[in-house]
């Protein structure tokens, strides 16, 4: 079977097809960077909640994403009386504000509209992309006043058609995470979005998460079954695995990040301090670098060795 024929039979096997009228690109534009094939890999800053409620903490956050060479950061938005089922939100928590109702401490982390204003404001001084995952309707409802450059879609919600029709209607670019998630869930993620603006990002929704449930052989296997780009949103202790990603040609790669690892909070053990963030991007790079085109070359910079140490036996008569 040849590789056109392979593709058109595993999108048909998917129960995905081509919508009438409409291309399906292999790359999708975020801000103003391509995402995709022959495209340098998109890394994006997952902020998340790891500035627990603090925006002197989210401002040094976004430097320190600057400072790497990050192309975006992100945060989460919800709607605390959304999200918090029903029968958890009057457990109480130790937390850095005192013994508080899980709702309660919701709110307390939950940025509003003055904090996301000052948000804007600064990425726009420090150039760099922001947006957000929404976690709810009424989240993309207020996310839509900022116009923001993608929406995130976080594997926790992968399953609530509702959102990712509300996400749909913006036609926005979509990012979205396919941790703790069937092949099943996945197909019908994809087809309620549709792929025209769609990034796919492989994940196990594990905090850290353990390298032998990384399955980093998901990159290949969503891109041979999606025609959109795929990357990879990961959650393990350190950057070795993440490089194997971008060997694997992750095409868009998310990490959490963190001042401190040992702060309070669920997200912080699985972040990259601004360190590891700084070496993470510049090696990507480099990767990247080196991966080459795959087409075997002699390089100018081999002639004088070859010259020297090459012998060259007369062939058998």
């Amino acid at each position: 079977m040849g590789w056109g024929l392979k593709l058109e039979y595993e999108r048909k096997k998917s129960g995905l097809r081509r919508e009438k009228g409409k291309h399906m690109s292999k790359r999708v534009k975020i801000g103003n960077k391509w995402v995709g094939e022959g495209e340098p890999a998109f890394i994006a800053a997952e902020i998340g909640i790891n500035h627990n409620g603090s925006m002197e903490t989210a401002k040094k956050l976004i430097d320190a994403a600057v400072l790497a060479g990050c192309d975006a950061v992100k945060f989460q938005k919800r709607t605390p009386e959304l999200c918090v089922p029903p029968d958890q939100q009057k457990v109480m928590r130790e937390t850095p504000w005192g013994y508080i109702t899980y709702l309660d401490y919701r709110r307390r982390i939950e940025f509003g509209l003055e904090q996301y204003r000052e948000i804007e404001k600064y990425c726009r001084q420090r150039k760099i992309l922001w947006f957000a995952s929404c976690w709810d309707v009424e989240a993309v409802d207020f996310m839509e006043k900022f116009k923001p450059v993608c929406y995130k879609v976080p594997s926790a919600c992968i399953t609530d058609l509702g959102l990712l029709r509300a996400i749909r209607r913006t036609r926005r670019p979509v990012v979205m995470s396919t941790g703790m998630s069937t092949m099943d869930e996945i197909k019908r993620a994809v087809k309620t979005l549709g792929m025209e603006r769609l990034v796919l990002l492989h994940c196990t929704s594990t905090y850290p998460c353990r390298t032998a449930e990384l399955n980093l052989n998901m990159i290949p296997a969503l891109k041979r079954m999606f025609p959109c780009p795929v990357g990879y949103s990961g959650h393990e202790v350190g950057l070795q695995t993440t490089y194997a990603a971008v060997v694997l040609k992750a095409a868009f790669i998310e990490r959490h990040i963190t001042l401190d690892r040992a702060m309070w909070g669920s997200d912080h053990a699985a972040s990259l301090e601004p360190g590891g963030l700084m070496r993470l991007c510049r090696d990507v790079r480099v990767i990247e670098a080196a991966r080459g085109d795959g087409i075997k070359r002699v390089y100018e910079s081999e002639k004088a060795v070859m010259k020297k140490l090459r012998r060259c036996m007369a062939a058998a008569k």
